[in-house]
């Protein structure tokens, strides 16, 4: 029996299976994820940021992360003429892929919440579980926000985690320099 066409169809096999979709989950709009953590607010006013070489340069002094934008999407959350705090959506690399998450901050920089906006990793999706997010709350720019320190690694997600607590300390470090 001549086998020679299982040759050639193997690797087109090989190809298809490598087309299958990727795990992608969008768990909020920008939207619903500043009514979530603002749900007082009235309105959220763009405050977008651009930044300059020198707050890079202080923004990456601040948090020993690099900061590989020109910018950040800022909005003030506001009630009336009264400032509730800032809505800032930033990403993080997880293993291979981007992680949006939110977090809100009060007037006076600390966390007030964390949000996972949306994940696109086949694993490490813990992340979004509401008591690895909660260690976030209160943490500033004056916080360790290190892995296995003062923030809980998660057994398989560990980059998942890493990243997004890199990416907290970068976002407290943008209020400092940015906001404040």
């Amino acid at each position: 029996m001549n086998n020679s066409w299982l040759k050639i169809a193997s690797p087109a096999v090989a190809v298809v299976s490598l087309a299958t979709p990727l795990y992608a989950v969008q768990y909020f709009t920008v939207a619903e994820a500043q009514k979530l953590c603002f749900p007082q607010a009235d309105r959220f006013e763009q405050a977008h940021l651009r930044f300059t070489p020198q707050e890079i340069a202080e923004i990456e002094k601040l948090s020993g992360q690099k900061v590989s934008t020109g910018g950040e999407q800022v909005w003030k959350a506001q009630l009336g003429e009264k400032l509730l705090g800032y809505f800032i959506v930033d990403y993080v690399i997880g293993k291979h892929l981007a992680i949006d998450y939110a977090v809100a901050l009060t007037p006076e920089g600390s966390v007030k919440q964390v949000e996972i906006v949306a994940y696109r990793e086949t694993y490490g999706g813990e992340i979004r579980g509401a008591t690895w997010r909660q260690q976030f709350v209160g943490k500033t720019v004056q916080s360790a926000l290190a892995l296995n320190d003062d923030i809980t690694n998660i057994g398989g997600a560990t980059l998942s985690c890493r990243h997004v607590t890199q990416g907290i300390k970068r976002v407290l470090a943008v209020y400092e320099t940015c906001l404040k």
